[in-house]
């Protein structure tokens, strides 16, 4: 009796297996033609960035050697100067006073010399009839030299006062533009105030400040690439790594600078710099062209084919080269991603149509 008991239980459990068990899921049809690309590890992420700003190689920062009011200003920013052009004037009222106090004391000074002189050589006349006393002419002497020292200082005094009204006009010291303006007409200045910025927009540079441990790869490597922020990437025409480490940070300067372009970044922007050097793991080191991107607000994602399947991954990105960005998790080397997210849409919806079809 118990063994039939066990017979009826395990059948009725069969049959409700049976008939609990799903029709197996209708065939996808094949999906239209895609372009599709395959991600691989790689070297097209092997590298290091960092963020750094662009400055030009020729800059200048112009500020007051002498006090005055500012009379004039000729340029503004933005303004192309020559090497030599006059930016702006201030008064001169002291600095000529000074000039004529030296001029006088240089005149009196002279007078003096040539007294001294010519009473030297009339006692050095006399001495040869022993009319004066050696200690005279040794007092005509010293006197003259003298009068010439006092002569040479009244000179110098007047080259320096020349000198404080030359900087009361301020000229471009190289050709360029202008790009800082910080005074204006009838502005009292001191010497060191800053009055004006100028740069050579030809060269450009950047530095940044990579780990010490970084250093020695970079100087092997010796090459670069810059990613502007207008989105142009460049070679480097030059990379220099500085020989010793900043002894606060533990870092270690690198400079880059950047190549003749036809439109060049404005100084002051950032951009980022890539070292062809080792960064990323092999197991993590894929990437995937910017266009394969979807992106739902803060998520990012790839539509990832398999067989005739097609799904959208999310993905968690890194660091972003040329047109190409770092895939750190999400994605492994061999999967099949759609390269046109709006293509993988729209075949995505013609496969989910063709399968309702088929149902009906």
């Amino acid at each position: 009796m118990k063994r039939l008991r066990t017979s009826l239980i395990a059948s009725a459990l069969l049959a409700l297996a049976a008939c609990g068990h799903e029709p197996a899921a209708p065939k996808l049809p094949a999906l239209p033609e895609l372009q599709t690309l395959t991600v691989g590890a790689g070297a097209d992420t092997t590298g290091r960035s960092w963020d750094g700003v662009v400055e030009a190689v020729q800059q200048a920062d112009l500020t007051a050697q002498t006090a005055g009011r500012v009379t004039v200003v000729n340029v503004d920013v933005n303004d192309r100067v020559a090497k030599g052009d006059v930016l702006l004037r201030l008064t001169a009222v002291e600095q000529q006073a000074g000039v004529n106090t030296a001029r006088a004391q240089l005149r009196a000074a002279d007078a003096a010399a040539s007294e001294a002189e010519a009473n030297y050589r009339r006692y050095a006349a006399l001495a040869g009839g022993q009319y004066v006393s050696r200690a005279q002419i040794d007092q005509a002497r010293a006197a003259r030299d003298s009068a010439v020292a006092a002569r040479d200082a009244a000179r110098a005094q007047v080259a320096q006062a020349g000198q404080q009204t030359e900087y009361t006009v301020v000229r471009a010291p190289f050709a360029g533009l202008v790009s800082a303006r910080r005074v204006e007409p009838g502005e009292s200045v001191a010497p060191g105030q800053p009055l004006m910025a100028v740069y050579a927009p030809g060269a450009l540079r950047i530095e940044v400040q990579v780990p010490q441990s970084e250093a020695d790869a970079i100087r092997v490597a010796n090459r670069a690439r810059v990613a502007l922020a207008d989105g142009r990437t460049v070679d480097a025409a030059e990379v220099v790594v500085f020989p010793a480490a900043d002894p606060s940070t533990h870092s270690v300067g690198v400079r880059v600078t950047l190549p003749v372009m036809a439109k060049a970044p404005a100084p002051g922007v950032t951009a980022k710099v890539l070292f062809p050097i080792s960064g990323v793991s092999p197991a993590a080191a894929v990437s995937v062209p910017v266009g394969a991107l979807v992106q739902r607000g803060e998520v990012s994602g790839v539509y990832v084919i398999a067989g005739n399947r097609i799904g959208l991954r999310q993905v968690r990105l890194g660091q972003r080269s040329d047109e190409r960005v770092e895939v750190l998790a999400g994605l492994k080397a061999g999967d099949v991603v759609a390269a046109d997210p709006v293509a993988a849409v729209q075949a995505l919806a013609a496969q989910r149509k063709a399968v309702e079809a088929g149902n009906d």
